[in-house]
């Protein structure tokens, strides 16, 4: 095996670098244990040492089940590592028993009204809020966007979309309230709402409905045909 050094791996290539610039989806299983591992040998980088405990346990078959002592006996693994890579191993099997928490489910308008309205009914000023769903239409998500008077100029699907993109969304639904509690949609609801969908499509993530939000009331773009 030659020597490679991480200094030798290009910057752009390094396992923390890529876990920097592609997240976690874009590391290899190697780079996630180099990463864990945080160094190799003299002899070896810690590629290297990945890739040879990698081999080792079959990937990662048998090695959710590695003890102390096994991880030990591989070469370049002290009894640090061995007990670092033990504990993480650890940590992933008790995140994977943690029962999942029952999630909000949007099948309707009035659904998605009644998950907002007792926060917006009574704001004083306009809130613009996404509920962000996977394929179950499952609210994975929650933000406030903007606060302010609702224009196009403010609104820019470049900040909304980011946040689905972050999350992995499959659709979204945006609402917003009118203080004065009239729920009638303006020229400037539609226009977003309109620039929004039209974003949405061209990049696959659904925009469901637009709500505006009134005292106990709403009104649902969808259900008024301008989506």
């Amino acid at each position: 095996m030659n020597s490679l050094m991480i200094k030798d791996v290009p910057k752009s290539e390094r396992p923390r670098e890529r876990m920097l610039n592609s997240g976690p989806d874009g590391c290899t299983n190697q780079d996630l244990l180099a990463i864990l591992l945080g160094s190799g040998s003299k002899t070896e980088s810690v590629l290297q040492l990945a890739a040879r405990i990698l081999q080792t346990f079959d990937g990662l078959k048998r090695m959710k089940e590695a003890t102390i002592h096994e991880l030990m006996e591989i070469h370049g693994i002290g009894e640090a590592k061995a007990v670092q890579l033990r504990a993480a191993l650890e940590l992933g099997k008790r995140i994977q028993s943690v029962p999942s928490e029952d999630r909000y489910v949007i099948r309707s308008p009035e659904d998605a009204s009644n998950y907002v309205m007792n926060d917006m009914r009574h704001l004083s000023q306009e809130h613009f809020v996404v509920m962000y769903l996977n394929t179950k239409n499952e609210i994975i998500h929650y933000q406030t966007i903007f606060v302010g008077s609702l224009n196009s100029s403010i609104v820019h699907p470049r900040e909304i979309f980011k946040e689905a993109f972050r999350y992995s969304a499959a659709s979204m639904i945006c609402a917003h309230n009118h203080p004065s509690g009239d729920t009638a949609p303006s020229p400037e609801d539609i226009d977003v709402t309109k620039r929004l969908v039209k974003a949405g499509r061209t990049i696959g993530i659904e925009v469901l409905d637009h709500l505006i939000i009134g005292d106990n009331r709403y009104c649902s773009l969808k259900d008024k045909g301008y989506i």
